[in-house]
């Protein structure tokens, strides 16, 4: 069955960095756009950043650009999120996900996430 295991959170000062990990198993990981959303204490779920099949093409939410990137190792089936610059904003749980490959901001999978805490 599918799996999507993410590691890497914790708790950082403003301005620090992580990198989040995503194992993915289950699935052939090469063929699928992967993503990576959050979710903030009180919010609802938060599209971070996506990357397709071969990790040529990026995107990125606004809130984001320029501090984090998203990559892959299609050989080690696993999904990276790089996190410089962290913000107090950017506190939430981050979570790997297979997108719906027909409808927009719909996840066919989800992993059980990894708190980011950004906090002097």
């Amino acid at each position: 069955q599918v799996q999507l295991v993410e590691s890497g959170g914790g708790l950082v000062q403003p301005g620090g960095s992580l990198r989040l990990s995503c194992a993915a198993s289950g699935f052939t990981f090469s063929n699928y756009v992967m993503t990576w959303v959050r979710q903030a204490p009180g919010k609802g779920l938060e599209w971070v950043s996506s990357i397709n099949t071969r990790g040529v093409n990026t995107y990125y939410a606004d809130s984001v650009k320029g501090r984090f990137t998203v990559s892959r190792d299609n050989a080690k089936n696993t999904l990276y999120l790089q996190m410089n610059s962290l913000k107090p904003e950017d506190t939430a749980v981050y979570y790997c996900a297979k997108p719906n490959p027909v409808v927009a901001g719909v996840y066919d999978y989800r992993g059980q996430g990894t708190q980011v805490t950004v906090s002097s």
